[in-house]
């Protein structure tokens, strides 16, 4: 078996050899996935194309990007909302991240590492690069099985070609006495998948479409892939996008450290003919990825309570 189901959320060990297609192991995590990405919006999948030493080099490089000078940082302006740095905000004071855009092209990560560092700094665009790319092969194969376990695997090519990826640096700093413990408020994430990877600090809460929030504890050597609000879209409100917050323990000392790898289209999103029938009537409109991360970021979208509805229902 490819994956086993533990009380809250789905574990897929990707480091089992069998696991290929047209093997029984693949099939059965097919509908592992669905059934996860449906009812909870999200998995734990073990994954080991990410090194021990590749892990430790990009936290070491999460620790050397955020001891820069915040003057420095607020350098990573980006045009698409959210996609630059964020951070020295009152109401998440403990939150901070900065962002590189097409994460997996060595000429982007270059461009940012130089903006950080004008004299250069090349284990960090190494590790950056590296991290990006290991991850984004988990997001391919998970692409793979979701399109598969729905049976519209002839789009899976097209749509993984046309995908590009957002890596984020992520720290929440510890709480101080008085502080709040809430590091990063309830929100649903605007990609299409979120593929997140931590330190030893935990925090990360999931919110499963029965309401009940989860603690998710990340083992070794694993990473939580998240469904974001593209995909609930692409999937005619079969996905759910979770809303999901980071909290963390007032007795902790320590730092979280989060690398995220967000998916973005380039193409765009639109719901595929094989999920529109009598009993599942088209519930979203086509859309252009990067309009969705403007909407929210316009003031009605800030308020809204149903983004996708707001945005592109039909």
């Amino acid at each position: 078996m490819g994956s086993l189901l533990l009380p809250k959320l789905l574990v897929v060990d990707f480091r089992n050899e069998k696991l290929h297609p047209g093997s029984s192991s693949w099939g059965s995590t097919c509908n592992d996935i669905r059934l996860a990405l449906e009812n909870h919006g999200c998995f734990i999948a073990l994954y080991d194309g990410v090194s021990s030493e590749l892990e430790e080099s990009v936290f070491q490089a999460a620790d050397e990007l955020f001891d820069l000078p915040t003057e420095i940082k607020m350098k990573n302006i980006v045009q698409k909302p959210y996609h630059g740095y964020v951070g020295q905000i009152p109401f998440v004071p403990l939150h901070e991240g900065l962002g590189i855009d097409y994460a997996t092209e060595l000429e982007d990560v270059q461009n940012f590492t130089n903006l950080m560092w004008p004299k250069g700094n090349p284990s960090f665009s190494e590790a950056s690069m590296l991290f990006s790319r290991a991850v984004a092969k988990l997001e391919h194969m998970v692409i793979r099985l979701l399109f598969e376990s729905y049976g519209v695997e002839k789009h899976s090519e097209s749509h993984i070609n046309s995908t590009t990826y957002l890596l984020r640096y992520l720290k929440y700093r510890a709480p101080e006495m008085n502080e709040t413990t809430m590091a990063f408020p309830s929100h649903t994430d605007k990609s299409f998948l979120t593929i997140l990877h931590q330190n030893q600090v935990s925090g990360l809460e999931i919110r499963s479409r029965d309401d009940e929030w989860i603690s998710v504890e990340f083992p070794a050597s694993s990473f939580v892939v998240m469904a974001g609000d593209a995909c609930k879209a692409w999937s005619n409100n079969r996905v759910l996008s979770p809303n999901h917050k980071v909290t963390l323990d007032r007795k902790g000392k320590e730092a979280r450290y989060t690398i995220a790898l967000f998916s973005f289209l380039s193409k765009m999103v639109k719901v595929p003919d094989e999920f529109v029938d009598d009993e599942h009537p088209l519930q979203f409109k086509p859309f252009n990825h990067l309009d969705l991360l403007k909407f929210y970021d316009s003031e009605t979208g800030r308020k809204s309570q149903n983004i996708l509805q707001d945005f592109c229902g039909v």
